[in-house]
């Protein structure tokens, strides 16, 4: 299996998506809405209106070396963003940006997208959503519902990317298909799974390829609540 690297997965998935976490409406129908809000109350939207600060930590694992990921703290009320890299910890706004902390910026949007999916079905107001249908899935082989995240072409850091969600009755996703440019043929496909429980919000923390040693995963997760401060 051909080797990724944490800076290629920054660039080739899901960077497109400049979302406002204050929006929380799909430009879709009223049955691609529904699904939508299901599946974002299904990983614990209602209670994201209370979150003051989320702390993660992404990271790849591949046949040939280990992730030494990227530590972010994000204050979605302000929407400010604190990286943690090499040469120590940067802070920035994300309403005013400079060449820099774009740059920054890149890596936190794909690396928040993997960990709030579903909740970017509600907050991404350029996507748009298809039908829901069940279809196979592509790693487990078992049949689930499908819809498609599709970007429109301009806007956002890789416009015009699509994203086939596999999820459960219970509205969890479970696996999902990237195909950047919207192209015909998969991009990569990861499972989701390893779910846990962080003050009501659910998040899947192991992505993983079918065969190999690759996993794009979570740790040191923590979510605060405006209460708990």
């Amino acid at each position: 299996m051909k080797s990724l690297n944490l800076g290629l997965i920054c660039l080739l998935l899901v960077l497109n998506c400049k979302s406002d976490p204050q929006q929380t409406s799909l430009k879709t129908d009223t049955q691609e809405l529904s699904i939508a809000k299901k599946i974002a109350n299904a990983h614990g939207f209602e209670h994201w209106k209370n979150v003051s600060e989320i702390k993660f930590t992404f990271q790849v694992d591949t046949d040939s070396r280990e992730g030494k990921g990227r530590s972010w703290s994000w204050y979605p009320k302000t929407d400010e963003v604190l990286f943690e890299s090499l040469h120590g910890e940067q802070r920035y706004s994300r309403k005013h940006m400079d060449s820099i902390q774009i740059a920054n910026d890149r890596g936190f949007i794909n690396d928040k997208f993997w960990l709030l999916v579903p909740f970017q079905l509600v907050w991404d107001t350029s996507a748009t959503i298809s039908e829901p249908t069940k279809a196979q899935a592509p790693i487990s082989k078992t049949e689930l519902n499908k819809i498609t995240l599709t970007y429109s072409n301009e806007g956002g850091y890789t416009p015009g990317d699509a994203y086939d969600i596999f999820y459960d009755e219970q509205f969890i996703i479970r696996e999902w298909v990237y195909r950047k440019g919207n192209s015909a043929e998969p991009s990569l496909t990861t499972t989701f799974e390893n779910y846990k429980n962080y003050n009501g919000i659910k998040i899947a923390t192991d992505h993983k390829q079918e065969g190999g040693n690759w996993n794009l995963y979570f740790t040191d997760v923590s979510i605060t609540l405006d209460d708990q401060k």
